[in-house]
């Protein structure tokens, strides 16, 4: 009997274990950014994890600039709950060209607002955080132990090789590294020590590199692969694969502590790709913009045991899943009178069944003035994006501007690149998202801009 009872502890010990958790954010990474979309690029190691997990390939950051994304992620709430809808003010380009008053923004996350870390932390994770926060001052008062060259700046300040000559937190590490020394070598350096120091506890690893942020910056081993240090191009390239390379030192510790089958490892983007340097065609734009482009990601899993390797899943996701489908698999619940407007994906992970079918939103009541104009494949060369709101729903995809009201249509099967408003040839169906789009706003108590700027400028003049 006493054997029996020792057998069905360890059973239980083994099924009950809560699994590491990785959570892989590269900064400014689009969607055709990756090998397995995009041969020129070479990234073995995002690879491998697509091979050995299972690939989204309808997945979408919260939003299309970097903080609105974390926060939506880190807080697991549309941005109409926390009010972070871009980076510093929301009157963004000249003051002329904007026709609203736009909603003001948000800095960074309040404290009352519970963020995943937290929650994790308090569930029994052991938490670090590496690369950029964005969401406050200091990660380790947002429910992370250890923090790595976080804070409240959105780039590398300082640039990307040590010695960082600022206040950036990565300076901190100058005197422990050689002139030259990449920051992302720093965070796999630092991840792997954590990995060693808590394989025995389990962990919650935020490893949120800030490449491909600019400044754009060579790396040297790997820049004349791709063209040379004289082509932008080839400089982005090559960070994408510095990028790959850090992932590859982290995944190859888990194998070497023997914690792989223990570990999920996701890895995505906060928002699409600068579209002048890296074309995310077939989709439309990039950064900034709430056409394709700017908003779908890569999305990869792994899950030894739980995920099918070299599986896919075609449904519709978003970066507010990230906070359920964490909880559910370390077991955490989810805290009383916690709002989580996402859906945990471990049903679509483990193949036990669907998700409840739904429509995805994204509200921006902001400007975001142009990075490269007519290169940025927007609706016009001065903005990335003119306040409005956007929504997908199965395959149409619908977007509403304030400043003239202007509906747009699209049929993603059809025209993914959004290149052919249909709104005329199908009145019906844009009359019935527009109304789930306004019932969506009065439900979360979305702010509109409806003031008109007394110092715009029509064109028309």
């Amino acid at each position: 009997m006493r054997y029996i009872l020792i057998l069905f502890a360890v059973f239980m010990s083994v099924v009950m274990a809560k699994p590491n958790i990785i959570y892989i954010n590269a900064d400014d990474f689009g969607v055709m950014d990756v090998g397995f979309n995009n041969s020129k690029y070479h990234t073995s190691n995002i690879d491998r994890l697509r091979a050995e997990g299972m690939l989204f390939t309808n997945a979408y950051a919260p939003a299309a600039n970097c903080a609105p994304s974390r926060a939506c992620v880190f807080s697991g709430q549309y941005g109409p709950r926390h009010g972070v809808y871009t980076v510093g003010t929301s009157a963004r380009g000249h003051v002329k060209d904007r026709k609203l008053i736009p909603i003001e923004n948000t800095l960074y996350l309040a404290p009352e607002i519970q963020t995943l870390s937290e929650v994790l932390q308090a569930g029994g994770y052991r938490t670090i955080h590496l690369g950029k926060w964005h969401l406050g001052m200091d990660p380790t008062e947002q429910g992370f132990d250890l923090n790595v060259g976080g804070y409240n700046m959105g780039g590398p300040k300082g640039g990307y090789f040590l010695p960082i000559q600022s206040q950036a937190k990565v300076a901190e590490y100058n005197d422990d590294y050689p002139a030259g020394t990449h920051i992302a070598d720093v965070f796999a350096d630092q991840a792997v020590k954590f990995i060693r120091s808590h394989r025995e506890d389990p962990f919650f690893m935020h490893m949120a590199y800030y490449l491909i942020h600019t400044p754009l910056q060579p790396v040297p081993e790997m820049v004349d692969k791709y063209g040379g240090r004289k082509d932008r191009w080839a400089i982005y390239a090559s960070m994408v694969e510095k990028m790959d390379e850090s992932i590859g030192r982290i995944l190859a510790e888990l194998d070497a502590q023997g914690l792989r089958d223990d570990t999920l490892v996701l890895f995505c983007s906060d928002n699409g790709a600068h579209s002048d340097i890296s074309s995310q065609a077939p989709h439309r734009s990039g950064k900034g913009s709430y056409f394709e482009g700017g908003i779908r990601e890569p999305l990869v899993v792994r899950w030894p045991g739980k995920v099918e390797p070299d599986s896919f899943c075609d449904v519709p996701v978003m970066g507010i899943d990230f906070f359920p489908t964490f909880l559910e698999a370390a077991q955490v619940p989810v805290p009383e009178n916690k709002v989580l407007d996402g859906l945990s994906l471990v049903p679509l992970l483990t193949q036990s069944g669907p998700i409840a079918e739904r429509t995805l939103f994204w509200h921006f009541p902001v400007y975001l003035q142009s990075y490269a104009g007519k290169a940025d494949d927007s609706h016009d060369p001065l903005f990335r994006t003119r306040p409005g709101s956007a929504l997908r729903q199965g395959k149409w995809k619908f977007h509403q501007y304030f400043e003239g009201g202007r509906l747009e249509l699209y049929d993603l099967d059809a025209d993914p690149g959004e290149r052919k408003n249909v709104a005329s040839l199908f009145p019906e169906k844009t009359t019935e998202l527009h109304q789930v789009m306004q019932a969506w706003r009065g439900e979360l108590q979305a702010p509109v801009p409806t003031e008109l700027n007394p110092k715009f400028i029509s064109a028309e003049n």
